[in-house]
């Protein structure tokens, strides 16, 4: 899922294989995931999703990024796999990436420029883009029910 605050930018689902960089989106306050071919174009990660780094990443803690002499944080691993947080407050962000030292970072803390790369996808939307054409549909309905 895209954050609520990329609702006004157009945006695809990650596919396997994704070259992402994490971009400061323009006329939003906010940074999400951008194919690196097509800047504008938000790509949205399902919870579940991992992705590789090309460099350790790193990460601005709260209320830093704007002061000065503040530097961002550098994370122990470039392993992540995207989470949904804070499912309880719809006024926040939820867009995140657990790590694999169990730092769970909001995608929008993220420094923006940091390349990273779709490993795998969640087990349902594999089974969506395996499935063949006439199979699709059916997929598709079954996962609308699931949620």
């Amino acid at each position: 899922m895209c954050d609520y605050s990329l609702h006004g930018v157009a945006s695809r689902p990650a596919k396997i294989g994704d070259r992402l960089v994490t971009t400061e989106f323009a006329n939003t306050t906010t940074l999400g995931f951008a194919s690196v071919d097509d800047p504008t174009m938000a790509v949205c990660l399902r919870p579940g999703t991992e992705l590789g780094f090309e460099n350790i990443p790193q990460y601005w803690r709260p209320f830093t990024r704007w002061l000065p002499r503040t530097h961002p944080r550098q994370l122990a691993t470039g392993v992540a796999r995207s989470r949904y947080i804070h499912r309880d407050r719809p006024d926040t962000h939820h867009d995140a990436l657990e790590f694999a030292d169990g730092t769970t970072v909001l995608l929008t803390r993220l420094c923006p420029g940091q390349r990273a790369t779709v490993l795998q996808l969640p087990a349902d939307m594999q089974n969506i883009t395996q499935a063949d054409d006439h199979e699709r549909p059916a997929v598709e309905a079954s996962l609308a029910l699931a949620r």
